[in-house]
């Protein structure tokens, strides 16, 4: 069988041609690598242990039950179980949402057939679509507003009606077999559609939509509302009209300007004549002049010959920015839900599309947007004056987000006095004061820390440091109420250098740690973080296949195989026992070449006496320790089987098995003045 990786490489490279369609799809559903790759990417999720509707969850995989699944893949025999339906509470709102949990098994191929179906239609998505993508977030969303929504004059904000639960079955196959030209897989996306849900143990059919919960319902979302994306950049390529650095000139502030022209010149010609009263006259002239074209517009308003429309969409959630008039917005709203309707299936939501003047502020993932009409100056570096904040995009913490939060969390009270004005009040929280102290305070750094980190691109940090302050407040309550004393005796016990700080014992000895502060300062870059989702972001950012996990029967240092291209332990490190093109082979030999030939260590020309230390300690397995240390110290680039030009001297990771002749441990470079640090390969498998 192929490794998946490899598999999802090669479907990702064959996409980017819009007219190549794919087959037999449904024979890597018989790879049981794949199988094992889905169980890496779910079973770290929260969800992974919930229970569907067979009482079994992912808990005791073994090969045996993939086998199985296989089998009734085979002979066409496999069903999917209804999903359990659950309802979750919408955020701010008194309705709640359906929430589909599949079965065990369900979830495994659900997995198998998402990584199959993002390897075929990721590289053809819109860059304007950022929800449920690899690599992309709300803060991808956001910063590619601000980055794109500059000086327009209104917005169109966008939300489709119950869309999940919507999309047409029919338009959605009707999608996939655009690209995929196998009817098994097509069948087994239909078995998914069609499984149903149970509902206090009665089960109900499913006519449309995807379950939110369903491992392949959010690409599914994706390919479905990737139309949308294509028509909105056809309707683009329509509407722009004009060049930007030819827009035309606001006649008043073209006027002005020509009259700050000839002033200056009239008065260059005079001005060695000019007493220092003049001169301070004459510029305090000019001065005025440009303070009053600094007032009025670059270009009209209400400019006919230039438009243009951006698009940003996360979900079934768009923001339209429009620069045109309010009629050309309330045009484009009318052909989008025409659109949606006729063509999709799908209905725009009349109370929550709104068309909103970009001076004042649209909700958009969390975020209030707007787009600033400030005229304030600042001096630039060349010297001259400039309105750097005309038109340019503004992110908000909204109050009731953040004053929300204190009160979902219970951190605050809020008391009225008789003039009938709010008083915030942080209050203890009960529920966690037989917790122990160091859980307390992560407890609250968890929380603290979420909120900040996802409201880190707003311009408006002094919100963010008050939701911070009243959870400190809270905490120290919460300390208070569990010890049954005071605040103030709270810090004068926890409080070292400013910092609240709880010490904590560990095995390595005791340590410390303090309550979140800060830096809050807004970030221009999102935030990266680590996925889960490993086997496709592997396939789409082409990285090196990772090695497999010996079986546990194996592991024992005398049965562990011999790994190719390393040196066997008594043998002498000699580049030509590697497998190498004849090239790589001569740069090794040469010792100056090619950093990618296996076991080769240089430094410009006087790599000879680094190589030969290594190739020695390879060779005897004594004094390894002074060989390498000497080799070392002479090196500046140590490459290992496998490796790339990229792996630096010192950091980098060399087998045992050249430096040491250990066979089964690395050797980590840490820095040219400290020992070689062994590594059990194991570690870093």
């Amino acid at each position: 069988m192929r490794n998946p990786i490899y598999v999802l490489n090669s479907l990702s490279d064959k996409s980017k041609d819009r007219d190549y369609q794919f087959e037999r799809l449904y024979r890597n559903l018989y790879n049981p690598e794949f199988y094992l790759l889905a169980y890496k990417n779910i079973y770290a999720n929260d969800g992974s242990m919930t229970p569907g509707v067979d009482g079994n969850t992912l808990d005791g995989l073994s090969t045996a039950r993939i086998q199985r699944i296989i089998d009734s893949l085979k002979d066409s025999s496999y069903q999917p179980n209804p999903a359990r339906r659950e309802y979750i509470p919408k955020k701010n709102s008194t309705k709640k949402r359906p929430l589909g949990i599949p079965s065990a098994d369900d979830k495994l191929i659900q997995e198998v057939v998402r990584m199959i179906l993002e390897s075929i239609f990721e590289p053809t998505f819109s860059d304007m679509s950022h929800g449920f993508r690899p690599h992309r977030s709300c803060h991808t969303a956001l910063l590619q507003i601000q980055r794109l929504f500059k000086g327009a004059n209104w917005f169109v904000e966008g939300d489709i009606k119950s869309c999940f639960d919507s999309f047409d079955h029919h338009v959605l196959i009707g999608l996939l077999r655009k690209r995929i030209k196998d009817e098994a897989f097509i069948n087994l996306i239909w078995k998914f559609l069609k499984a149903g849900y149970m509902e206090q143990w009665e089960y109900h059919k499913t006519y449309s939509g995807t379950p939110q919960g369903s491992g392949v319902s959010p690409i599914l979302a994706n390919i479905y509302l990737s139309e949308l994306d294509k028509f909105i950049e056809k309707y683009k390529m329509g509407f722009d009209a004009g060049s930007s650095t030819h827009r035309k000139v606001n006649p008043e502030y073209e006027r002005l300007r020509g009259t700050i022209r000839r002033t200056q010149k009239r008065y260059a010609q005079g001005w060695e004549q000019m007493d220092e009263e003049e001169r301070r006259r004459c510029a305090d002239e000019i001065r005025a002049l440009k303070a009053q074209q600094r007032t009025m517009p670059t270009h009209l308003l209400r400019e006919e010959s230039y438009k243009r429309i951006q698009y940003v969409r996360y979900a079934d959630d768009f923001l339209i920015g429009v620069i045109g008039s309010k009629t050309d917005a309330e045009k484009l709203k009318e052909e989008l839900r025409i659109f949606l309707q006729e063509n999709m299936k799908l209905t725009l939501s009349v109370e929550k599309t709104k068309i909103t003047s970009t001076a004042e502020k649209a909700r958009f993932l969390g975020y209030d947007i707007s787009i600033s009409r400030s005229r304030e100056t600042k001096r630039l570096k060349n010297g001259n004056i400039s309105r750097v904040y005309y038109g340019v995009v503004n992110l908000y913490v909204p109050f009731d987000k953040w004053s929300a939060k204190l009160r979902e969390l219970k951190a605050i009270r809020i008391v009225k006095d008789a003039a009938n004005q709010e008083h915030w009040k942080a209050i203890h929280r009960g529920k966690l004061i037989n917790r122990s102290d160091i859980e307390i305070l992560r407890k609250y750094n968890s929380e603290v820390r979420g909120f900040v980190n996802f409201y880190s691109l707003a311009c408006n940090q002094v919100g963010l440091m008050h939701f911070v302050s009243l959870m400190k407040y809270s905490m120290l309550k919460t300390f208070a109420a569990k010890y049954r004393t005071k605040v103030s005796k709270i810090k004068a016990k926890y409080v070292k250098n400013g910092l609240f700080t709880i010490p904590y014992t560990t095995k390595a000895g005791t340590k410390e740690s303090t309550f979140f502060a800060g830096p809050f300062k807004r970030r221009t870059t999102p935030l990266s973080h680590v996925t889960k989702d490993a086997g496709a972001r592997l396939a789409q950012s082409k990285l090196p296949v990772p090695r497999r996990r010996l079986p546990a029967q194996a592991r024992r240092r005398d049965e562990i195989p011999a790994r190719p291209r390393t040196v066997p332990l008594g043998q002498p490190a000699d580049p030509e026992n590697y497998p190498l093109s004849g090239r790589r082979r001569a740069g090794a030999r040469r010792g100056a070449g090619d950093s990618l030939a296996a076991g080769s260590i240089r430094r410009g020309g006087q790599s000879a006496p680094a190589r030969q230390g290594l190739q020695r300690a390879a060779a005897t397995g004594e004094g390894h320790r002074r060989s390498c240390e000497n080799a070392r110290r002479r090196c500046t680039m140590i490459s290992f089987p496998g490796g790339n030009g990229a792996n630096a001297a010192y950091g980098c990771v060399v087998p045992a098995s050249i430096a040491f002749g250990y066979p089964n441990a690395l050797v980590r470079w840490a820095s040219p003045l400290k020992p070689p640090r062994l590594v059990e390969r194991s570690n870093l498998i």
